[in-house]
């Protein structure tokens, strides 16, 4: 066969970067893994994350547990199941399987008011699991580590990118390390993938005035330890309890003896950052947390009680409109996951979004013929559905904090 014969991919040996190995970026790569054309010599992927390698020095996001669902096209077990790797989640989910769980809301009592178990699609074994976000990455972060085309850098984040005019390359300032001892790097690609997160670096270079909109509730909340087990009536559930007073709390297992608990309230203006060194500001975060909490009856006052200080939260919720990339050939950089598209905490389906994200801008890489094509294809899919999310994410926190 002549050379004129051979396939081609216009990223065929080109080399991508990837800002973030969280959800959205290492399920990218995970995909671009899957649907590459085994014809065609793969592009080199190189991943930056701010975080260790080592998990237990990272941030306390990761001890947190997320919803993935499987019962809508938007779901993340679904993407998951695309890419392979629902059986390595699965292994790792902590209720919702063999309906050892599924969402609920109660009333303050803690009586039951909705049990939501959800036909799966696509012969799924259930419609939602909770797993904890640190295993969810772990499996993502494997499907990356194994692949010899893509590697991570640990302890790195891509803070700035300019195109190079004569190339038509990205130019990306690394930084590795943190505070007087972080050292700055410059290194070109030609696919820059932003998936470093609600706060991200990149959209804030390139994007200034694209900023994250306070929603006007405030979460307050922590990580409770039990020695003998969650106590019931939680178990396995997670939902919402309800009081009508304008309060309402979420509450999740993260382990079988963990439990992660939120109150949320509506208020005029966000709290600042919750500075964790205070001992005095995480007890009065708790004791606020509490107070809100008082119509809520037993177990919420002893879960509460059992808060760790050093998982304590106090987070303004925040969220973002999503956007197409109408610049592209002014900035090739693709924005996936909560870098484009931030939901608050209330929506609880960013992860899903994040995971359908990364699947999709792969199979688009990997379908079209170039990259104003595939990151078109992206965008009719990826921009209405974080929009629709958004938009009942609005409705649900209304709704969730109503008095009547």
């Amino acid at each position: 066969m002549g050379t004129h014969d051979e396939p081609r991919h216009f990223l065929q040996g080109k080399t991508i970067f990837v800002a973030g190995a969280g959800v959205a970026g290492s399920a990218f790569v995970a995909g671009l893994r899957k649907l590459w054309d085994p014809a065609l010599k793969p592009p080199t992927v190189v991943v930056y994350d701010r975080d260790p390698q080592d998990i237990t020095l990272r941030r306390d996001a990761d001890s947190y547990s997320l919803s993935i669902s499987g019962y809508s096209e938007a779901g993340g077990l679904v993407a998951l199941q695309r890419l392979g790797l629902i059986d390595g989640v699965f292994a790792h989910a902590i209720s919702g399987l063999d309906e050892s769980g599924c969402f609920k809301i109660w009333g303050p009592d803690w009586q039951e008011r909705l049990c939501m178990r959800r036909k799966p699609l696509h012969g799924l074994p259930t419609g939602s699991v909770r797993i904890s976000r640190k295993n969810l990455r772990s499996v993502l972060n494997d499907a990356v580590d194994t692949w010899d085309r893509s590697r991570i850098q640990w302890g790195s984040q891509c803070v700035s990118a300019r195109r190079l005019d004569d190339t038509g390359r990205f130019r990306v300032q690394i930084q590795r390390g943190e505070g007087g001892e972080a050292e700055l790097t410059e290194e070109d690609c030609d696919l820059l993938v932003a998936a470093d997160g609600t706060n991200s670096k990149l959209r804030a270079w390139l994007r200034p005035h694209d900023k994250l909109q306070y929603t006007g509730a405030v979460l307050r909340g922590g990580l409770s330890k039990f020695d003998g087990g969650i106590p019931n009536p939680l178990g396995q559930n997670w939902g919402f309890i309800m009081s009508n007073t304008g309060v309402s709390c979420f509450v999740s297992p993260v382990d079988e003896n963990t439990v992660l608990w939120a109150v949320g309230h509506l208020e005029r203006d966000p709290v600042p950052e919750l500075d964790r060194s205070s001992d005095e500001d995480v007890q009065a975060v708790i004791a606020r947390g509490r107070e809100l909490g008082s119509h809520f009856q037993e177990p919420f006052q002893t879960i509460a009680s059992r808060t760790d200080p050093k998982t304590v939260m106090c987070i303004s919720a925040t969220d973002k409109q999503p956007f197409c990339h109408d610049d592209l050939a002014a900035m090739p950089v693709v924005f996936i996951g909560d870098s484009n598209h931030a939901l608050s905490p209330f929506a609880g389906f960013g992860a899903n979004l994040a995971l359908c994200d990364g699947w999709d801008l792969a199979e688009a890489l990997c379908r079209a013929s170039s990259l104003a094509e595939a990151v078109a294809a992206y965008d009719q899919i990826s921009e209405p559905r974080a929009r629709k999310i958004l938009e009942g994410s609005h409705k649900s926190l209304r709704a969730g904090h109503s008095k009547c």
